[in-house]
């Protein structure tokens, strides 16, 4: 897995071994960041459910001024630090459950212009019935829109089987579909 724009092109990111980490292809960063072009420059970037770090790192490559990523696994977030010493940049690492992030960050009265957030994938969502993914739980999170600086955008990844419901306050910018993963730039 590579850094695929900015300063840090063509970088590799270590990335944990075995199945609890699924980073978002290179492909796909690369069609995200390719789609918010030099908007992502001197934004602050938050990064739920991080893993490798790969979607905040790709942001300070491309100019971001700040990231905090967020994992809940500390051998996951080992990982995120490795990354960042390799790319000689900071990111400030929370380890802790995303959705108590949100919350203790909402109540520092911090915010973001970009949080983006590709969590742990979901089932497919049964007819008539509401996900309960990652997903779901992180857009039904009031806290969630208080961190998000006015201008600011969402980036929410999931799976096409998982029929995540975007309502108020959030609407939808942009829909990028690769294969199964959706990756929806919300505002």
């Amino acid at each position: 897995m590579r850094v695929t724009g900015g300063q840090c092109a063509g970088r590799i990111l270590a990335v944990p071994p075995g199945l609890g980490v699924r980073p978002t292809p290179d492909k796909v960063r690369q069609a995200i960041f390719n789609s918010l072009g030099p908007w992502i420059e001197d934004c602050t970037v938050l990064e739920l459910f991080a893993g490798s770090g790969a979607l905040s790192l790709e942001c300070l490559s491309r100019g971001a001024a700040s990231a905090v990523a967020v994992e809940k696994s500390s051998k996951h977030a080992s990982y995120i630090r490795r990354n960042a010493k390799a790319l000689e940049t900071k990111v400030e690492v929370r380890v802790q459950c995303a959705l108590q992030a949100v919350k203790q960050l909402a109540e520092a009265g911090r915010a973001f212009d970009f949080v983006c957030a590709d969590p742990p994938y979901g089932d497919k969502t049964v007819p008539g019935k509401r996900s309960e993914s990652w997903a779901q739980k992180l857009l039904d999170e009031a806290a969630l829109v208080k961190i998000l600086k006015p201008e600011g955008r969402l980036l929410m990844g999931h799976t096409k089987r998982d029929a995540v419901e975007i309502s108020a306050p959030w609407r939808e910018h942009k829909t990028l579909k690769h294969g199964d993963t959706w990756i929806r730039i919300l505002r």
